[in-house]
């Protein structure tokens, strides 16, 4: 049996979960399945974020303010736009009030329904920049706020999540396996049972028909011929790909094994080296289905969080 070499190359797990979100997109909209995935009734695909009305600022200035926040929030992976509040919207309301001489911002998540869901205190600002309206302390303001916020959006999905039967959170996600291509010698058999045997395990199951499936799994092989290794033998370049789609065609990740090995070594039966290489994608594949679909997220409690002290 023909075991990995020694010029194995680390896996790459982490290039390829940098396309799947390993905090939760709050209120993204990533498609009819995705939302299917996570809560029958997720927040609209936006955070609208009004001009504040209490906010110690003039008039553009809290526009600004605004502004900035929204930007912020899409730095955060939150499709929020600084606009009124629309029917059906879920809103971020903000104000200032001070405290020990300083300005503490203050942010409730709203939903729809008028309902507090959400609030918690900003770092404490200069008065005197703020009562100015410096540019510089109410941007730096929302970038400090923003990733907290994102937090508590992620806290309120995963809180719907938990609350919904069909969710990922509360049930087996449903894998469509789709075989292995381009494999030289028994690769593509070989590294498709290895692959189909290894993936299952108590939150993921493993099936060949895509009707009610989750996600759709396909891997595929590249080999290239590469220059003279370290030892001056030339070497072969193999990289495995295992795409994660969910099954409108939309990509939740991709699995990525690099390889150097000899020459030709592959060209038979593939053996132990496609269980090795079966075993590490499987945990990537898991991996990117845990990420896509927020399951391990902590869920925020029903009830507005308590305010963070001023510093």
């Amino acid at each position: 049996m023909r075991r990995l070499c020694s010029t194995l190359l680390p896996l790459c797990f982490p290039l390829a979960l940098g396309g799947c979100f390993s905090l939760s997109r709050p209120f993204a909209d990533p498609g009819q399945q995705a939302r299917y995935l996570t809560a029958a009734n997720l927040p609209p695909a936006r955070l609208a974020v009004p001009t504040p009305t209490d906010s110690l600022l003039s008039d553009d200035a809290a526009a600004l303010w605004a502004h900035d926040m929204a930007q912020a929030m899409v730095g955060q992976s939150v499709p929020a736009i600084a606009q009124p509040r629309k029917k059906g919207d879920w809103w971020l309301k903000m104000s200032a009030a001070t405290h020990g001489g300083a300005v503490v911002p203050h942010y409730v998540i709203m939903t729809p329904e008028g309902k507090v869901r959400a609030e918690t205190d900003g770092p404490a600002v200069d008065m005197a920049g703020w009562s100015a309206g410096d540019k510089t302390a109410l941007q730096g303001a929302a970038v400090q706020e923003a990733p907290q916020l994102a937090g508590l959006l992620t806290g309120i999905q995963a809180n719907m999540m938990q609350q919904d039967p069909h969710s990922l959170m509360n049930r087996p996600a449903k894998i469509c396996f789709k075989g292995v291509t381009g494999a030289p010698g028994d690769g593509n058999v070989a590294l498709a049972r290895a692959f189909y045997a290894a993936l299952p395990d108590k939150t993921n199951t493993v099936t060949t028909t895509e009707k009610g499936a989750d996600f759709i799994v396909r891997g595929t092989v590249d080999l290239k011929s590469g220059a003279a290794g370290n030892t001056g033998h030339p070497v072969d370049h193999i990289e495995i790909i295992w795409h994660v789609l969910t099954p409108d065609g939309k990509e939740a990740g991709a699995a990525t094994q690099l390889h150097d090995i000899a020459p030709h070594s592959l060209d038979g039966a593939w053996g132990d080296t496609a269980d090795m290489a079966a075993d590490e994608a499987a945990q990537g594949v898991r991996t990117i289905v845990t990420n896509f679909s927020g399951r391990e997220h902590k869920p925020l409690p029903d009830g507005k969080t308590a305010p963070k002290k001023a510093a």
